[in-house]
């Protein structure tokens, strides 16, 4: 099974299965001389970590990382980046690989069960293997990383949406974020989504979300035609996360009920001398390549296919069942996709600010300024 890489000079490569003894990665083309701490990469873990609200499936992982390649120790702590390949290690402690032995020969409607064993002949059934969202921690762990090479960067992500019950924007305060299980953003949205979410988790039953990724402070110029654009690697990176099945930059699918003079992100310039936008419908990008305004996306997670509600489906040999799907599974996954869109949205800006390195070398000039 291949495919299991992502990016080009900063290149991230993912191994082991949700119910085996561990997961990992490999950090690859991380430049040397860059200090970081175990804490720091932890710190990004405990927030995607399960099992942290009766909102998140109640598997019991601490997600202890290990870094066991491509660092020193710093002599005033930490450690520093040495330019080989970086490897970290999360061991696999509170796998029930006993839960899923009553559907290890069934498929589960809108589970990748189907298509894999469609693919490969076999598919592992203990919690999904490589098509579990356990894969998505060592993401996070990688995105710790490839927040060393983004300075000054700044990357934070929300959930929006739960079902059909949106936040209202009007009251959007990031400090709320990390005060709640649901980092939400609207303080007055919380109580409402407790109360909805605890009825589809009594039911047994699952529901989908949008989570939006901000990045400010990204430079000008990072992406390239025509098929090396910053906004399409980020859909592709999005897109890789287990259940999302939808990617919007900017207005996104918005742009489509506006006007030209609606959309369009008109300019002036500033005190300084440089052009600024009065808008950023684009979402911080165009043609592919940053405008220098904040990075903005969205991505939808559907709703957990693993519910206690009998569905019709078959199994391996063409018996139609009826299946109920036991074990510790997320009503809304979309929840712990947070910090897994922070991480891909760092991922994919420091392999673009690396590759715009090797390419132009310098940082972005407006052409008014060049002389």
């Amino acid at each position: 099974m291949s495919f299991n890489t992502f990016g080009h000079l900063f290149r991230v490569t993912t191994f082991g299965e949700s119910h085996g003894p561990a997961i990992g990665c490999v950090v690859d083309g991380c430049p040397p001389g860059l200090r970081f701490t175990v804490d720091e990469v932890q710190a990004a873990l405990d927030r995607r970590r399960p099992g942290q609200s009766r909102f998140t499936t109640q598997r019991r992982e601490p997600d202890q990382v290990r870094v066991i390649s491509g660092t020193m120790d710093h002599p005033e702590g930490g450690l520093v980046t040495t330019g080989t390949p970086i490897g970290l290690l999360i061991e696999n402690v509170d796998q029930r690989s006993k839960d899923y032995a009553d559907i290890a020969g069934s498929y589960r409607p809108g589970h990748a069960d189907v298509t894999y064993d469609l693919k490969y002949g076999l598919r592992d059934h203990r919690g999904g293997g490589r098509s579990s969202a356990r894969e998505t921690a060592m993401r996070v762990a990688a995105g710790a990383i490839a927040a060393k090479v983004l300075p000054g960067v700044t990357v934070r992500a929300a959930l929006t949406s739960i079902g059909e019950i949106e936040i209202d924007r009007a009251r959007w305060d990031w400090a709320q974020v990390s005060e709640n299980p649901f980092f939400c953003p609207d303080p007055e949205t919380v109580p409402v989504w407790t109360d909805y979410l605890d009825g589809i988790r009594k039911r047994g039953s699952s529901v989908g979300a949008v989570i939006e990724v901000v990045a400010e402070g990204v430079p000008a110029g990072l992406g390239a035609p025509i098929y090396g654009k910053l906004d399409a690697d980020l859909a592709a990176a999005f897109m890789s996360i287990n259940a999302v099945k939808g990617v919007e930059i900017g207005e996104g699918f918005n742009a489509a009920r506006l006007t030209g003079e609606e959309n369009a992100d008109e300019m002036r310039t500033g005190n300084d001398g440089r052009p600024y936008f009065l808008s950023n419908h684009a979402g911080g990008i165009l043609g592919g390549i940053s405008t220098g305004e904040p990075v903005v996306a969205r991505f939808a997670v559907k709703p957990t296919s693993s519910i206690l509600t009998p569905r019709r489906t078959v199994d391996k040999f063409g018996t139609e069942e009826d299946l109920i799907t036991k074990g510790r599974h997320d009503p809304c996954v979309g929840i712990r996709a947070v910090p897994v869109g922070e991480a891909m949205m760092l991922c994919v800006l420091a392999d673009h600010l690396l590759r715009h390195r090797g390419q132009v070398g310098t940082s972005p000039v407006w052409p008014f300024q060049r002389g």
